[in-house]
């Protein structure tokens, strides 16, 4: 309990910090009139042409390999951020509503989806099978979080317990294809396979994201059984 309860405040705190960064540019967003949903649609289309990144990374096997893999990270870190700015914009620029939340959490599905889609592909494209499948485990899991959660409110329980929520995935996913592709565009001799520094990070995803659902499903049990 005391290690979960160090890890939440360290995420509220890392949190905090990013919204000290981006909300001035939340501010600038909400006086020339962009909304949640528009910011939302932006951080979708930012991690699909990441994705189309690493897809056509796979599709042409060229020497540039690594080089798309680390812009493709980078453009969907940026994404990311996007996806942290329309909760501000709806907040502060008090145009919450429940379609903008609907929006936002499939918006939200759909960017995961295709971003470990795409790597999936571009690890099997470049003969790594077992990274592959590694990522499509990793796929499932972060999936079936979502799933059980929306399940468990469904039911009228609050469930959002386990440690690969999407925050953390989502860092994971970008911190793997960024040092991935920025190790080998710019270390000359390595003695390992630059590529495993992309699916280690699918491997952590694929079990704690698969833990974490189960653990979900016994949360839930455990509630319902109480009523």
């Amino acid at each position: 309990m005391e290690i979960k309860r160090k890890a939440k405040n360290l995420r509220d705190k890392l949190q905090q910090g990013i919204y000290k960064v981006i909300n001035p540019v939340v501010h600038g967003m909400i006086k020339i009139g962009i909304t949640p949903n528009i910011v939302t649609t932006i951080g979708f289309l930012g991690n699909l042409i990441g994705a189309c990144m690493l897809i056509y990374a796979g599709i042409c096997k060229e020497s540039n390999l690594y080089s798309l893999i680390g812009w493709a990270g980078g453009i969907i870190l940026l994404s990311s951020l996007f996806d942290m700015m329309d909760g501000q914009v709806a907040r502060i620029g008090g145009l919450a509503s429940t379609f903008g939340a609907l929006y936002d959490s499939v918006l939200d599905r759909y960017s995961e989806l295709v971003t470990l889609g795409a790597i999936c592909f571009c690890l099997s494209e470049n003969d790594y099978p077992i990274g592959a499948v590694i990522t499509f485990a990793a796929l499932i899991g972060s999936l079936m979080v979502s799933y059980v959660r929306a399940r468990a409110e469904g039911l009228g329980l609050e469930c959002k317990i386990g440690f690969m929520q999407r925050p953390e995935r989502v860092v994971l996913t970008c911190l793997g294809l960024l040092v991935c592709g920025i190790t080998a565009t710019q270390a000359k001799h390595l003695s390992f396979d630059p590529m495993l520094l992309l699916i280690i990070p699918m491997g952590f995803i694929a079990i704690f994201a698969n833990l974490t659902a189960f653990a979900r499903i016994a949360y839930s049990r455990k509630q319902l059984l109480k009523k």
